[in-house]
């Protein structure tokens, strides 16, 4: 019975285990970030992005801001995983994932007046196995906003390509 309790404790699925794997997650995140000398500006910045396709207001999160050793203002997802068997946690940063993000740091850099500062957005993934060394990686300007820009069509410049 104690085998199965301690297996049941490890899911990563249960939402309260991967909760606190997220929250141990980022703050390892967090003390990387900073012996690679990036300054933490917030944690967990949380604003309502819009409304989907129901009508329903949308959140979006970004884990970290921070800015890096030249000025640059980073936008930083975080992912843990206790294991890297099947995927690794940089898969998990998908389309959706970006496009919330990106839509997040529209909202933070109109909030606080940021429209001219140069950003980028990163990607810390951490595998963390239950009992071992955790392994960090950072993806330095692993998307790029520009491909969530809406494009509008010129009949002027449209040639029929």
């Amino acid at each position: 019975m104690a085998m199965l309790r301690s297996i049941l404790e490890l899911n990563p699925s249960d939402p309260t285990n991967s909760s606190k794997l997220g929250r141990h997650g980022e703050a390892l995140a967090a003390d990387f970030l900073v012996r690679n000398r990036y300054r933490l500006v917030i944690s967990n910045f949380k604003v309502p992005v819009g409304r989907n396709s129901k009508g329903v207001q949308i959140s979006g999160e970004i884990d970290i801001v921070a800015l890096d050793e030249s000025g640059i203002l980073c936008f930083v997802e975080v992912k843990t995983r206790t294991a890297a068997i099947f995927a690794g946690p940089i898969s998990a940063v998908d389309l959706r994932k970006q496009r919330q993000i990106t839509r997040t740091a529209k909202v933070y850099k109109r909030v606080f007046g940021l429209w001219d500062t140069p950003s980028r957005f990163d990607v810390v993934t951490i595998v963390a196995p239950t009992g071992g060394d955790a392994k960090i990686e950072l993806f330095r300007g692993f998307w790029n906003a520009d491909k969530f820009r809406k494009r509008r069509w010129d009949r002027d410049t449209d040639h029929g390509f």
